[in-house]
């Protein structure tokens, strides 16, 4: 059995609690290694070696800092394909959902490879007679990350890529559920360059989330997960001092306007509900059709697209999404869709029963798609993370606006249109952080920022681009005047400009 260790100040640890998690092959549902769970003291000593290589790390000037992120590029690009295949190997997605899931991180790293600019401060000259003022940004100290089983090196790169390029060392406890790939990144930062104790992976449970968010030596706390857990992250970490952003759930909406491109839309709507297996936070599991007759044909065209999906292996090119990452994972979709048939919405196709010849004992489920659901219904106020689309249809324009704009969750939306007006009003007035215009999954690039309204985010600051940087760094500014011997004036009155 293989096991999965630490990986602290440069070497992989095997771990001293005698504690282990299962990590499973999704497509066999066997458990193929085991990932070992830390101590308290474990993450300390972790912490500890942070603490003593930032030291060094921010002392480095921000262009060698950048030299080394683009090393970190250069080795994750020579990787692509055997860290795809681990991902996938753990996490259940296709081959090229996981070479997507890497590329969105390597583009935030690509962003931190510009850190020598984005560090510059501001200068006035001459704020007062002699006096300059000026600014800068340094780095915190001591970061941490706590990373959902989602996207396994996305996420992970998108908050430690920033906050090492600006020169914080990083502690990753990453999902327990596909712990490789983060080891093996932190193993490739090594080998770019960056010095041993700059970047740690600590495995654990809710222990070791726990000493993170009390321990006095991290400064700053990013996370990704759940909203209930995100909540507890950002008031436990606030409460201990910490800078904390924690991303939530999400239940993104597309308004489908009755001008829109319906060959199009299902296409958009098939990789936004089914892709990845519906494991993303930026899936789009509901639909708003505006208007009866754009519900009806929707409706007749999503279910003939479902027709042509294929479930299959993660390494099967020819499929469509494989295997979620968990018998319980799966488990939990499944209730969810007897959930919504207890509540009166109305199942057009049951993904149940799935079952794929020669894997039956993987954690593979069909698409599913309802129609019928109305706002006040469980399965529609809830995330379910999995493959199930949900038609709500909508009589107005307003009405459609309104399901996103008063929903729990805040994290995406999409409207499909081709009247500008109509789309320019939607952006503008929904109450959603990320919108989509013809846009399925609006994903923003690496160089604008992440991040959700409501209970899909806890904190003022967003994910990566200029936002990233500032969550990962204090300013420090400074008023400066060289005297040229003339000390007239009463020094007991609060400086002014004048």
């Amino acid at each position: 059995m293989r096991t999965i260790g630490h990986f602290v100040n440069g070497q992989v640890l095997e771990g001293a609690s005698g504690r282990f998690g299962d990590v499973f092959n999704p497509n066999t549902g066997e458990v193929q290694a085991r990932v070992v769970l830390a101590t308290d003291a474990e993450l300390d000593a972790a912490v500890q070696a942070a603490a003593k290589a930032q030291i060094g790390w921010a002392a480095t000037n921000p262009q060698r800092r950048a030299r080394v992120m683009f090393e970190f590029k250069r080795l994750i690009e020579r990787d692509m394909n055997a860290l795809a295949e681990l991902l996938s190997s753990e996490h259940g997605k296709v081959i090229a959902d996981s070479k997507g899931d890497i590329q969105r991180g390597l583009e935030v790293i690509e962003f931190a490879c510009g850190v020598p600019h984005v560090l510059k401060g501001e200068y006035t000259e001459g704020a007062g007679p002699g006096i300059d003022v000026y600014s800068m940004r340094q780095p915190l100290g001591v970061c941490a990350g706590i990373t959902p089983f989602n996207f396994p090196a996305m996420i992970p790169m998108w908050m430690f890529g920033i906050s090492i390029a600006v020169g914080n060392s990083f502690i990753l406890k990453p999902s327990e559920k596909d712990p490789t790939v983060p080891v093996k990144l932190a193993e490739l930062m090594m080998e770019a360059g960056a010095p041993a104790g700059v970047l740690n992976v600590v495995h654990g449970d809710k222990s070791a989330v726990d000493a993170i968010l009390t321990h006095p030596l991290i400064r700053a706390v990013s996370f990704v997960g759940s909203s209930d857990i995100a909540h507890y992250v950002y008031q436990t970490g606030a409460a201990h001092g910490k800078r904390v952003q924690a991303m939530g759930g999400a239940k993104n909406h597309g308004v489908v306007l009755p001008d829109a491109d319906l060959d199009q839309v299902v296409k958009d709507l098939s990789g936004a509900a089914f892709g990845s297996a519906g494991e993303r936070c930026m899936a789009l599991p509901v639909v708003v059709p505006v208007g009866k007759k754009t519900a009806d044909e929707l409706r007749e065209r999503m279910v003939a697209e479902i027709e042509t999906l294929k479930v299959g292996i993660s390494t099967d090119p020819g499929v469509h999404y494989g295997p979620v990452v968990s018998a319980a994972h799966r488990a939990k979709i499944a209730d969810y869709i007897q959930v919504g048939v207890d509540e009166g919405a109305e199942l057009v196709v049951d993904g149940r029963d799935f079952a794929l010849q020669g894997f039956e004992k993987g954690f593979f489920i069909g698409p599913s798609l309802f129609d019928g659901v109305k706002k006040g219904m469980k399965t529609y106020q809830e995330e379910i993370f999995g493959p199930v689309l949900q038609i709500v249809r909508a009589e107005s324009f307003e009405e459609a606006l309104a399901l996103p704009s008063e929903h729990q969750y805040g994290n995406g939306v999409a409207i499909f249109t081709r009247n500008g007006r109509a789309a320019r009003e939607f952006a503008s007035r929904v109450n959603v952080g990320m919108v989509g215009i013809n846009v399925p999954i609006p994903v923003p690039v690496a160089y604008h920022t992440f991040g959700g309204w409501k209970r899909s985010a806890f904190g003022d600051t967003n994910q990566h681009g200029v936002e990233g940087v500032k969550f990962y760094t204090k300013v420090k500014t400074i008023t400066a005047r060289w005297p040229e011997g003339d000390h007239e004036g009463d020094a007991f009155v609060i400086p002014t400009m004048q």
